[in-house]
């Protein structure tokens, strides 16, 4: 038998279906993070503009009601990054991710902190932020105290290796600032019963928010190693090729629309999962454009992007100037008439949830 292949409008549209962006979803704000299996959140605004652009009525308050009554957590999770998730999976994700920290951890420090019981610095960190929410640098110089012979920073980040530290509010609201501040999940939420999730659990939630993939686009989204293995052994996953010949997974009840289905334009939030979770993101994004999006920033930023017909075709940022509020739109290429006109119907939309005390709006349209 001859195994079906999707091409790359096919995956494209699948994504877009998975991730709420061929139409926005009538579900509420934990509903889609939890679906998502968290956001990518290493700044604080980001969540919010992508659950914009995911759920029909969404308002800002109702995420930032979620994380003040503790139901969401900001912690890091995949790829060692900072993800805002349900607070019930924030404990069965940390656990199943352990190996991505300690792999690296090891990858920075080397043996640098072989003679120093790695356990016990755990514990004394948890055990110090569990009772003061602190910044990394607060738990490493108090860390130091103990050990001296090491560099704070590195004593604070073994704790996070070893600890599920949450990100506590006002960090993750929105309007709000002001420095990351720890403490430990159980002290967080409670000490309850937690439920484990098995790897093959993980990688079937991330085929529902991602799918169809293959275990190296899997790989890529949560930073964990070895998971052909996971794929094979699950009989009822249906096999497809993509039109390159790579072997790509699928839950048989997950959606996988027609390709030709019309996919409207979106602003994509910063360091959106929709551009990160594939070894191959040729499905939303051309190679040639994935520098100045994700590598060109220098800092680990990945910038907003700008969706056509499903497309990644351009960037887009906002800014102030007085009482005018301004998106720019950093083009791949030239945009249509017609498409300009629906970049800035969203654009504006936007702006009346983020700058709703500005006087006016304007797109602007960058080189």
């Amino acid at each position: 038998m001859t195994t079906p292949v999707l091409t790359r409008r096919a995956l494209n549209r699948a994504l877009l279906a998975r991730q709420f962006l061929l139409e926005r979803a009538p579900l509420s704000p934990l509903e889609a993070v939890t679906h998502l299996v968290g956001m990518q959140a290493q700044a604080p605004n980001p969540p919010y503009v992508g659950l914009w652009s995911r759920l029909a009525g969404f308002a800002f308050t109702d995420l930032a009601e979620l994380l003040s009554s503790r139901r969401v957590v900001r912690l890091a999770l995949m790829r060692s990054t900072i993800h805002l998730v349900a607070s019930v999976d924030a404990e069965p994700l940390r656990a199943v991710l352990g190996p991505v920290f300690e792999r690296g951890f090891r990858a920075t420090v080397g043996r640098a902190f072989d003679d120093v019981d790695h356990e016990q610095v755990a514990a004394m960190g948890a055990e110090i932020v569990a009772g003061e929410p602190l910044t990394a640098a607060e738990l490493g110089r108090r860390l130091a105290v103990r050990w001296p012979g090491h560099e704070p920073d590195r004593l604070a980040a073994l704790v996070r290796t070893r600890v599920g530290l949450v990100q506590v509010p006002p960090r993750g609201l929105w309007g709000s600032s002001g420095q990351a501040r720890h403490t430990t999940l159980g002290a967080w939420l409670g000490e309850g019963a937690v439920s484990p999730l098995s790897l093959d659990v993980v990688v079937r939630r991330y085929l529902a928010a991602f799918g169809p993939a293959s275990p190296a686009d899997a790989q890529a989204w949560s930073g964990l190693t070895g998971l052909r293995e996971v794929f094979e052994r699950q009989p009822d996953l249906l096999v497809f090729h993509d039109e390159s010949g790579r072997v790509l997974y699928d839950l048989p009840e997950a959606p996988r629309p027609p390709e030709d289905i019309p996919a409207p334009v979106r602003l994509v939030a910063a360091f959106d999962n929709l551009v990160l979770s594939h070894a191959d993101r040729t499905r939303v994004i051309d190679d040639e454009h994935r520098k100045p999006v994700i590598m060109g920033t220098g800092n680990g930023n990945v910038r907003p992007t700008v969706l056509v017909d499903g497309r990644v075709v351009g960037m887009w940022g906002t800014r102030r100037v007085k009482r005018t509020a301004v998106v720019e739109v950093t083009q791949f290429g030239k945009l249509t008439a017609r498409t300009k006109r629906e970049v800035e119907a969203e654009a504006r939309r936007l702006l009346a949830v983020t700058d709703p005390d500005a006087d006016t709006t304007e797109v602007h349209y960058l080189p």
